[in-house]
């Protein structure tokens, strides 16, 4: 669809001498949205922490690049502020720390010199909040603290609207969204559309009925053994992964 943003070339990564992902390729344009499905503990929320550049993954062979650049040459905060984001499977707690005072200060860490004013923020958190159906009250509330499920999603998906990525890794952002939360949260997804790259990791077709994918991979055991379009994550949801196997 547009330039390439991301591109994996046969990527080999460990942890603790353990090999958890055994030799993938992808490549990701912008305005494309890619979808990786498998069981539990096939490797891909280990692959989205890996891009992020998460210091407990050790990549043995292949590489990553970013716009052109290797990710190896980038440390973490350089790779959020060159435009990648990274929404967590279980967000943490931060006590003590208000909403509205952390995306605060996570769009003025990642934009830098180009980041809004105080007034310019203020309307731009106003619109978001009220696309996600988010009151204002939640803005002093502390982050994630004794949060639904649903909250946490939400606040992560109106972090990467502030902070509008080149490339949003998504991982399991349905999870725990009751029917109309996960609309919102897929309208947020889809907001981002085609000035933006995305790798969305989930469990479950649900959520494909509205974010449209360009590409569904499945993978199994640290490999991606298919990939599709939007059919493949139907044949999944009926068939389960077994037949893949075969």
């Amino acid at each position: 669809m547009g330039d390439e943003v991301l591109a994996i070339h046969d990527l080999h990564v460990s942890v603790e001498g353990n090999e958890i992902i055994k030799g993938i390729s992808l490549s990701i344009n912008l305005g494309e949205v890619h979808v990786i499905m498998g069981r539990n503990g096939a490797g891909k929320s280990t692959l989205a922490n890996v891009i992020m550049g998460h210091p407990a993954y050790e990549v043995t062979s292949g590489n990553i690049t970013y716009n052109g650049k290797d990710l190896d040459e980038m440390e973490v905060f350089e790779r959020a502020r060159a435009g990648m984001f990274l929404s967590f499977q279980y967000p943490s707690s931060i006590p003590g720390v208000q909403v509205g005072t952390f995306l605060r200060k996570s769009v003025t860490a990642v934009r830098g010199e180009s980041a809004p004013s105080a007034r310019e923020f203020r309307k731009e958190l106003k619109s978001h909040m009220e696309a996600l159906d988010m009151d204002k009250s939640f803005l002093s509330r502390y982050v994630n603290d004794g949060f639904s499920g649903g909250e946490k999603k939400r606040l992560e998906i109106l972090q990467m609207l502030l902070l509008n990525p080149n490339l949003a890794l998504l991982d399991e952002t349905d999870s725990g969204l009751d029917i109309d939360a996960l609309r919102v949260v897929a309208e947020g997804i889809n907001s981002i559309g085609s000035t933006s790259g995305c790798l969305l990791i989930t469990h479950y077709q649900r959520l494909l009925d509205h974010v449209k994918p360009t590409y569904v991979h499945v993978m199994i055991d640290g490999k991606i053994v298919k990939t599709g379009g939007a059919e493949l994550a139907l044949d999944l949801e009926a068939k389960g992964y077994d037949w893949l196997e075969a």
